[in-house]
């Protein structure tokens, strides 16, 4: 990737058109385009203006590193993307990525991923049941709650991604370097919904589906699955129930980290609770306002601290000096110890600041 595209990127993920960019530089706005386009090069003054407007280490626009990504197929909240959120999102992914394959290199550390050998062609949805069952067979994840499903995935192989994309991303998924997939889900949200959409896109990965069939319809299906196993659901909540208490869901909620609506689902696609009875469940959710946010304390958000280890354990090792440490972390160490030392109750220790 050349500086211009690092330029446009790092553009991109700020939201910033050629004109912002350019007051910030004190330069024209052509100038700005010429640079991303590879017209002209900027010389050193300019570039430590570029990356301070930018809000980036001069380090990162002259990366050498690059990795290909293939087309995203997203998944939006509530409308489709627009152009300018596909490119916002397409730059965080393309930052994020090229920081984890980096340190993954240097600490000679690459995970693999290998497609799983189990039946993955399913006829109709009720398949998706058994593919779900025979997936967590192969990964011997057996039937109990999955506590942390990044750490599941990335163990095969799988990138998975937490960013902050656009107001009606999702999720997504992609293929970077034709071998490497990749999953990425919204940053914000209640651990709950970035659950269900991380395992809805691996049901997109993994599923291998005959020529008409619904493939949201699957991937869902093969999601609540995956997250609840029908086994674990019918122990839970038995065979058949008339109607399912909300404090119920909430506990069910929390001990599988699966939301209460899709709890709700769960149940219908497993004709434990009847159409009907589903159907008054979500329309009492939707008089209550607990579509978008449900009551009670929220599922705590996915962990993905694979890539802040890695450079940890290189920085630990002086593999790396602390000026690649913060270019890989995309952020200061000052910022980084801070920031952990908050999320862990003091650790680090000072130490280390």
């Amino acid at each position: 990737m050349s500086i211009g595209e690092r330029i446009k990127g790092a553009r991109k993920r700020a939201n910033l058109s050629l004109r912002d960019l350019s007051e910030k530089v004190g330069v024209s706005a052509q100038a700005i385009s010429k640079y991303e386009r590879n017209l002209d090069v900027p010389g050193s003054s300019i570039l430590i203006k570029l990356a301070k407007s930018l809000e980036v280490r001069v380090e990162y626009l002259l990366r050498p590193l690059s990795i290909s990504l293939s087309q995203p197929s997203y998944r939006s909240y509530r409308s489709k993307l627009s152009i300018q959120d596909e490119e916002l999102i397409n730059a965080q992914v393309q930052d994020w990525l090229e920081r984890y394959v980096s340190i993954e290199e240097i600490v000679n550390l690459q995970a693999k991923f290998h497609m799983p050998v189990v039946n993955r062609k399913i006829e109709q949805l009720d398949d998706a049941e058994k593919v779900a069952l025979e997936l967590r067979k192969f990964w011997q994840i057996g039937l109990d709650p999955i506590e942390n499903l990044v750490e599941i995935l990335e163990t095969q192989g799988i990138k998975v991604g937490i960013i902050k994309g656009a107001d009606n991303f999702d999720a997504l998924t992609l293929v970077a370097n034709e071998a490497i997939p990749v999953i990425v889900a919204k940053a914000g949200v209640p651990g709950d919904r970035q659950r269900l959409s991380i395992a809805h896109e691996l049901g997109h990965l993994i599923l291998e589906l005959p020529e008409g069939m619904d493939e949201e319809k699957a991937a869902y299906r093969f999601a609540g699955a995956f997250l609840v196993p029908e086994p674990s659901a019918r122990r839970e909540l038995g065979d058949k129930r008339q109607r399912l208490d909300f404090y119920e869901l909430h506990l069910l909620k929390h001990k599988y980290g699966m939301s209460m609506q899709a709890w709700i689902y769960r149940a219908q696609d497993l004709n434990i609770l009847s159409k009907a009875g589903a159907v008054a469940m979500y329309r009492q959710f939707n008089a209550s306002g607990w579509k978008h946010q449900e009551p009670g304390d929220a599922y705590p958000s996915e962990r993905t601290d694979r890539l802040e280890r890695l450079v940890i354990r290189a920085l630990t090792e002086d593999m790396i000096s602390e000026t690649r440490a913060e270019e890989l972390l995309g952020k200061s160490l000052t910022e980084f110890w801070k920031q952990a030392s908050k999320q862990h109750d003091g650790l680090p220790l000072p130490i280390y600041h």
